[in-house]
């Protein structure tokens, strides 16, 4: 099979994840400042859950750049990364309503979801290079490195973490996303030369 419908369809998938992020973000009923204010924790959550989803979308293309075909377990595991995936907007919601920043098992709700998360994308990514051959570009770039490790790392500690000091934990989940924020330049680079 083409990787074609299986794109088309993660796009669609992570575009509506998105659009009911936003629906759940309500406009706040007092006119002033103050009222803004008060909207200002699920507007934090929504921008972090929103970075963490183009992260996933942007390393889901790369990978989709060079793969040539799918079969039935890349579908299954592709699923498996949408389904968590799908629930951010959950966990975005819960831990920004009412203040919960403070409250421990959002926090570490959220984290044992992005940590799902990743392990989904790690799983994307070796049932991709098991079913292509030795010359596949993910095969040679065996992407596991330090960014992965220490993001695993981070999600683990942090889970923990939210029941002593929840703004750690939230630090955590900041610091993952900044070290994914720039898509990997290897991968990239032999896209360019594959389109040269």
């Amino acid at each position: 099979m083409k990787t074609g419908r299986l794109e088309a369809f993660s796009d669609g998938v992570l575009a509506i994840v998105i659009t009911i992020m936003v629906l759940e973000m309500k406009a706040p009923e007092d006119t002033t400042f103050k009222g803004l204010f008060s909207v200002a924790p699920i507007f934090i959550s929504y921008l972090l859950s929103f970075i963490y989803l183009g992260i996933y979308w942007n390393n889901h293309h790369h990978l989709m750049q060079v793969t040539q075909k799918v079969n039935g377990s890349i579908l299954w595991a592709n699923l498996h990364l949408l389904f968590w995936l799908s629930l951010i907007p959950f966990t975005t919601s819960w831990i920004g309503e009412h203040e919960n920043y403070y409250e421990a098992l959002p926090v570490a709700t959220y984290g044992f979801v992005l940590l799902m998360s990743a392990v989904a994308y790690f799983i994307l990514e070796r049932v991709l290079i098991k079913y292509h051959d030795d010359n596949y570009a993910l095969s040679k770039l065996c992407t596991n490195g330090l960014k992965e490790y220490a993001s695993l790392f981070l999600y683990i500690l942090a889970i923990p973490l939210a029941y002593m000091y929840a703004w750690g934990a939230i630090l955590c989940y900041i610091v993952v996303a900044f070290i994914w924020l720039v898509p990997e330049r290897r991968l990239e680079a032999l896209i360019e030369e594959d389109e040269a």
